[in-house]
């Protein structure tokens, strides 16, 4: 009986809460959104219950008489909440065919403390009053009823949503999924495609929008467009600036898409021979071997992993080689138009704002502008040196043993 009577009390107080919420907003057909988690013990089709995935609560008005596209949009991390903002506002104009109606993410994440913060996506998607779910994993069919019962998609948006999506979900909305790719498809299919570009050294890069097919980034090509960079640039530059891009991309596709004029059967299907896979990056990675590679290819890797996992090298002051090396994380670069006879020293430059400059196995001289010691902040080179009140600085090359163990 008292189990009952909680029941009740639950259910009158969540029709309390939606009848609320109607009055404070009643133009809105996707009423009220709680920031917070909530087991469902009832059966009301108003309420989105949630299962083994984390969600928020939401109150959603039954009917669309609006007679626009449903699109739900998928992604995770601070890129792909720009694009979400940009999608939103454009659905939003008079003449737009569709309408966003959710928003799939990952779940938050517990930081210290307990603490849980939601997903860049997430957080936007609160702000915006959309929908949320945030299933552990695509392929829960209690998550998969949800989003084919209630947020009913007609189209579906991926950017850097960072999960696998079943058949099951494929199948659902009737326009197919759009997915925002950052490379020039077939080139760099896979997790970690800016980073292999960059790492690369490619110019042009590039983004592609794509129909979502089973296998990994491999479905028929609605646009693409290139973009120059520098030499210089780094992936937490280059990322943003190609979801810009392709966010654009796909807001003049999605009306031809909406009308029938662009379909799976009608986008460039992508030449198989021409494929090339990002894999995903591991941390070990990260070292800087300027014994055995160039000055261009260790610069290359600072630029593509200056997000994650970072790039370092093991440095040894003073002249005792009994002393143990430290490590230092390698933050910015750049290569010097000139060569050096090789040799382990590292040297600060002559000018003010000049780098500590590295020989590396091509003869050519990288030099490492801003550097962060074990323990300390990011500082430039000369602090660096400053610090050091005159003792030497030398590269210390990692053992072949200690790179197998590292593996």
């Amino acid at each position: 009986m008292e189990i009952g009577m909680n029941r009740q009390f639950k259910l009158v107080f969540l029709t309390m809460l939606a009848f609320a919420a109607c009055a404070l907003l009643p133009s809105r057909r996707m009423i009220g959104v709680a920031a917070f988690q909530f087991h469902s013990v009832t059966r009301n089709p108003h309420v989105v219950r949630q299962s083994r995935f984390r969600n928020v609560v939401l109150f959603s008005a039954e009917g669309d008489a609006s007679g626009k596209a449903r699109v739900v949009f998928l992604g995770t991390p601070d890129v792909a909440a720009e694009s979400l903002k940009a999608i939103v506002g454009d659905s939003k104009k008079e003449e737009s065919s569709y309408e966003v109606v959710g928003v799939i993410t990952q779940p938050p994440k517990r930081r210290k403390r307990g603490k849980v913060t939601p997903s860049p996506v997430g957080l936007v998607a609160e702000e915006l009053d959309l929908p949320v779910l945030c299933p552990e994993k695509a392929k829960d069919p209690n998550f998969l009823d949800e989003l084919e019962n209630t947020l009913r998609p007609d189209l579906c948006i991926t950017a850097a949503y960072g999960q696998y999506l079943p058949k099951r979900f494929l199948a659902m909305p009737k326009y197919g999924t759009l997915n925002i790719h950052p490379s020039l498809l077939p080139r760099w299919r896979g997790a970690s495609p800016v980073q292999r570009s960059l790492e690369a050294g490619d110019d042009p890069l590039g983004v592609s929008v794509l129909f979502t097919v089973s296998k990994m980034d491999a479905g028929p090509i609605v646009s693409q467009d290139e973009s120059k960079v520098d030499h210089n640039e780094q992936a937490t530059v280059v990322l943003p600036h190609l979801f810009n891009i392709g966010t654009d991309l796909l807001l003049k596709a999605l009306p031809k898409v909406i009308n029938g004029e662009i379909t799976m059967e009608t986008a460039t299907i992508q030449n198989e021979e021409q494929v090339t896979l990002a894999k995903m990056i591991d941390s070990s990675e990260g070292e800087l071997k300027v014994w055995k590679d160039s000055a261009t290819t260790c610069h290359n890797k600072v630029r593509a992993f200056s997000d994650w996992p970072g790039t370092y090298m093991f440095f040894r002051y003073g002249d005792d080689d009994t002393v143990d090396p430290v490590k230092v994380k390698i933050i910015k670069t750049q290569v010097l138009d000139e060569t050096a006879e090789q040799t382990s020293t590292i040297q600060l430059g002559p000018k003010k704002g000049d780098g500590l400059r590295i020989v590396c196995a091509d003869g050519a001289v990288l030099e490492c502008l801003l550097v962060q010691p074990a323990t300390r902040k990011v500082m430039d080179a000369k602090s660096l040196v400053n610090g050091l009140q005159g003792k030497a600085i030398k590269w210390v090359q990692t053992p072949d043993e200690e790179e197998q163990v590292d593996e």
